[in-house]
């Protein structure tokens, strides 16, 4: 109609403008001092070949570190702007500083990552490349475990077969935090409600469309790890009891067949008393029955009581991280709550 306005809506793609794109390493940081720098500047080189359009974000997540850490980044910050560090209160442990992490990334991936260089950053370039072919999920799989001490890697082997054989949702063997997540992925992530995370588990059961790039683990690059037997022990009984409720239902099915076995064995007591008369009691295997029934309901209730203290901490409600301040470039906050 004439005189009418023209309401057309540009599309800044029609005009070949395009909106940069951003990826988010994560880095949680325990006392590691000694291995920032150093991250910075071999990943910084790395990630040359991904060219002009795309930006980095280095999220640091310092997680209660009691060394220098934190003046570290900060005085980072100076070389690399596109820094971000999130302090945490206190050391809530590498799960809860990775929530934190993937809760505050801005980007449009978020890729997990140590600051020890053990993961690879010449990887994230091939990470890239088939997350913008389409995928989801990009996950990098160590080709081998060859920097491992044997009782790691066979620690891990059983580990990852029994989680795999209970879990409803499998991970990936040789798969770890160090891995491309879309910013769908992410807020999936973000959604979940649970105190007792097991992220490995969670990013297998948010789904979406995952493809795999393999590379060589190598050795630390500086410092000293800060995982230590019972430190993993711990983390994989969280792993298998948040991922799973079969261990209850295995016991279900072990307590049904001590039952009909207990009664087998109390009707033939009871036929052959009654057709032989009473036998010369047995010390012995009185005992060894006692013993046997205690410890394994000892055991269960071992394992009902992992889950209950889980409920518990459900319960509560209370947050899975507190942080005590927030440094973006342009933007430096005190605490922000937690997630």
């Amino acid at each position: 109609m004439a005189g009418a306005k023209d309401t057309t809506v540009l599309d800044h793609s029609e005009l070949g403008v395009q909106r940069r794109q951003m990826i988010s390493l994560i880095i949680p940081v325990f006392n590691e001092e000694d291995s920032i720098r150093l991250f910075l500047e071999q990943t910084s080189k790395a990630l040359d070949p991904l060219g002009d359009d795309l930006d980095v974000e280095y999220l640091f997540v310092n997680d209660g570190s009691r060394d220098a850490t934190e003046r570290v980044i900060l005085a980072c910050r100076d070389d690399w702007p596109q820094i971000a560090l999130v302090n945490l209160s206190r050391n809530f442990g590498k799960e809860a500083a990775l929530s934190a992490g993937l809760n505050h990334a801005r980007g449009d991936a978020a890729i997990p990552i140590d600051v020890d260089l053990q993961d690879p950053p010449e990887v994230i370039v091939d990470m890239v490349a088939r997350w913008r072919d389409g995928a989801k999920v990009v996950n990098a799989r160590r080709a081998r475990r060859d920097a491992d001490t044997w009782a790691k890697r066979i620690s891990a082997g059983l580990f990852y077969r029994l989680f795999n054989a209970l879990a409803d949702y499998p991970i990936p063997t040789g798969v770890g935090d160090f891995r491309l997540l879309d910013r769908e992925v992410v807020d999936a992530i973000c959604a979940l409600g649970e105190r007792s995370r097991f992220n490995k588990a969670l990013f297998s059961w948010v789904g979406f469309e995952t493809v795999e790039v393999e590379y060589d683990r190598p050795a630390r690059a500086a410092g000293e790890t800060q995982w230590s037997y019972w430190k993993l022990w711990k983390l994989a009984l969280d792993g298998i009891f948040a991922a799973s409720t079969t261990p209850l239902r295995i016991w279900t099915y072990i307590g049904l067949t001590m039952a009909v076995g207990s009664l087998l064995y109390s009707a033939f007591l009871f036929f052959r008393t009654l057709l032989f008369g009473v036998d010369t009691p047995g010390y012995a295997s009185t005992v060894i029955l006692i013993l046997i029934f205690g410890g394994m309901n000892m055991f269960a209730l071992g394992i009902i009581g992992e889950y209950v203290g889980r409920i518990y901490t459900e319960v509560r409600q209370r947050p899975l991280y507190i942080v005590r301040s927030y440094h973006q470039q342009g933007v430096d906050d005190a605490g922000r709550g937690g997630g």
